[in-house]
């Protein structure tokens, strides 16, 4: 892959399977010592696969399958004599390489139930009927027991007949033919289907899956994509313009100083200051090209926001960045707090209600992707699983209430709809013009107008993971979606009847819809991230104003911030997808590593772009720590 990182590259070497052996005598006796009092009732999914069930085990298993007479698939059983297969050892080392764990093996992709991982004799019969199957992949004599999902990471190399992936430690499959290859992956990905959507893979399940507008997600060799070609003028193809992988020349710290107090959120603004909150206050930072810095200026909560299990959940700048809108802790749920920073007072608290009757909000967001610039803004919109609305500050009785003598003041709502069931909103985000997308539970991303909340004018289907936040564009033209294990980005153009180019947010897209594209991480750093630690906030470059165009794509997981280059995404001939079957995954970013788990990571206003830099400033925040980066153009 050209200028890939290294952990990649290194050669896959026919090493003795003594060294491996070797190694895993060493790891075994440092586990036996440290997790003697580890319970053996744990699932065969459990972290700790360190000893290998008694084959006695594997036998009941194997026969209860056979008893319930489930109809495997001709890949249920793959022998394959010249499959070799390999471990990656030693981490982010020095020392690291792949070395041969079994040099020959076969694999199986079994279906299996948690009931069958860990049976309760007692609950057998009463159970069966409710239990969820899925597919198992099964490796060799090896401790590979591993649910086909998208946690393993899974990466096809063709050229090489090999495939990566995670699975309590990273390993290699390689095959004899390109044909083995092929059948594995196949294979794979069926089983992927069936466990994500609850169906088996098949034209139908498809359809229905997908319906008959989107099935160039589900084939999308057949999509049309010219919309990605064809929709920035600024798509650059030069072998320069690539972002070498996790390449560092070109990212320089600026910046990094300790906080006062830990850190739970990030505001950026897009003015003279930018804000950290906490606990028990908000930390001022001044804005400057080179990133943000500490103005040792302090505006500390008033009236019950101290301490740490009261910090707010969300802060968001409004009025021209003189104002900040609070929420309550999830524990509280009283509303929102008006803060005005200037004086460091809250000024107005205010409840959410309708037609009388309390009513709660997971999330809040400006009007547009610059409504915070809005000196007289007086509205902000609202989400929660079943309601997406805009809320009114304008007090009805024209006057600012005395917090000390009057109850807390009712939001008034000024437009949206209550869903009677079934949405499940979890995240939602803006355009320049104010329309609104949002992502929920079951993978599905919503498209609104501005001018209506009622009804989406696109509803994108789910992949099969859920959709945990969004963010759009500001000329509306592309959506990131993130869910745990990668990140999906969409076209939203399309050509109405009348030939005119339009977004989702505008009209229904009929069936000339993009398949979208994934951005994953390679096994090996996906691995290193930590199992517990899932992509969270991708988010573009920050734009402001009509005719610019946002560059970079960035999100977090655990101590990595991940950095894309938007402009190689949508670069249909990008090295990344040569080769690649199903959807368009690119693995090519750059990852700043942290001491410390990531609050969150985001770009400055596109305004504090230096020249010759082909971005703004980012800023990574960490509990103790806030640090600025500056990206430079590579010569």
């Amino acid at each position: 892959m050209g200028a890939a990182h290294s952990h990649e590259d290194l050669e896959i070497c026919e090493s003795d399977e003594e060294e491996y052996e070797e190694y895993e005598e060493r790891r075994e006796q440092q586990e036996e010592e440290d997790e003697f009092v580890d319970s053996r009732d744990d699932d065969s999914f459990a972290p700790s696969s360190s000893r290998l069930p008694p084959s006695s085990s594997l036998d009941d298993v194997e026969s209860k399958l056979r008893a319930l007479k489930l109809k495997y698939p001709s890949t249920q059983q793959q022998a394959q004599t010249s499959t070799k297969l390999f471990r990656y050892i030693n981490g982010n080392t020095p020392k690291a390489k792949w070395v041969t764990a079994e040099k020959l093996t076969s694999y199986s992709f079994v279906k299996t139930s948690q009931h069958d991982e860990d049976q309760d004799d007692d609950d057998d019969d009463r159970n069966r009927d409710s239990e969820k199957e899925w597919w198992v992949l099964k490796v060799g004599r090896s401790k590979i027991r591993e649910k086909v999902s998208d946690e393993m990471q899974l990466k096809a190399y063709k050229d090489q007949r090999r495939v990566d992936f995670v699975a309590k430690g990273v390993w290699a499959l390689r095959f004899g033919t390109v044909e083995d290859f092929a059948a594995f992956v196949r294979s794979y990905n069926n089983c992927l289907f069936e466990n994500n959507h609850g169906v088996e893979f098949n034209e139908a399940s498809k359809a229905k899956i997908f319906g008959k507008d989107f099935i160039g997600w589900a084939n999308p060799e057949a999509a049309d994509d010219s919309m990605w070609e064809d929709a920035d003028d600024l798509l650059l193809n030069s072998p320069q313009s690539a972002t070498p992988v996790r390449d560092t020349q070109d990212l320089t710290e600026a910046f990094e100083e300790a906080t006062s107090e830990g850190i739970h959120s990030l505001a950026l603004g897009a003015l003279d200051n930018s804000f950290l909150v906490g606990g028990s206050g908000i930390q001022v930072f001044k804005n400057m090209r080179q990133g943000i810095q500490g103005k040792a200026v302090c505006v500390n909560f008033e009236d019950g926001y101290g301490g740490a299990h009261s910090a707010p959940r969300k802060a968001l700048l409004m009025r021209a960045e003189t104002n900040m809108l609070l929420m309550s802790p999830v524990s509280q749920n009283k509303g929102i707090h008006q803060l005005d920073i200037e004086t460091g007072k809250v000024i107005s608290e205010w409840k959410f209600e309708k037609d009388g009757v309390d009513i709660s909000m997971s999330d809040i967001t400006n009007d547009g992707k610059g409504a915070q610039l809005d000196p007289s803004a007086s509205t902000f919109l609202g989400l929660d699983n079943n309601r997406l609305c805009r809320w009114d500050m304008r007090d009805r009785y024209g006057m600012v209430q005395d917090l000390a003598t009057a109850n807390a003041p009712v939001l008034s709502w000024a437009q949206g709809h209550q869903f009677s069931r079934g949405t499940n909103f979890q995240c939602f985000a803006t355009t320049g013009d104010g329309s609104i997308v949002v992502g929920s539970l079951d993978g599905k991303i919503r498209l609104y107008s501005s001018n209506t909340m009622r009804q989406a004018k696109t509803a994108f289907p789910g992949l099969g993971a859920p959709v945990t936040h969004v963010d759009a564009t500001y000329d509306g033209k592309w959506i990131v979606g993130t869910t745990d294990t990668y990140l999906i980005v969409i076209c939203t153009l399309f050509t109405d009847k009348a030939g005119k180019t339009k977004t989702g947010f505008e009209g229904r897209m009929g069936n000339k819809i993009a398949a979208p594209r994934l951005l994953k991480l390679r096994p090996l750093d996906a691995h290193l991230a930590g199992s517990n630690n899932k992509f969270r906030n991708a988010q573009f470059s920050w734009v402001t104003e009509d005719g610019k165009q946002e560059r970079h794509v960035v999100a977090t997981v655990g101590k990595f911030s991940v950095i894309w280059n938007f402009q190689q995404v949508k670069n249909g001939s990008h090295e990344c997808y040569h080769e690649q079957e199903g959807l368009k995954k690119c693995y090519c970013y750059k990852i700043v590593l942290r001491n410390e788990s990531i609050v969150d990571s985001r770009f400055m206003n596109d305004n504090f772009a230096v020249s010759g830099s082909p971005e703004a400033p980012l800023v990574i925040a960490t509990p103790m720590k806030v640090s600025s980066f500056s990206l430079s153009s590579k010569r």
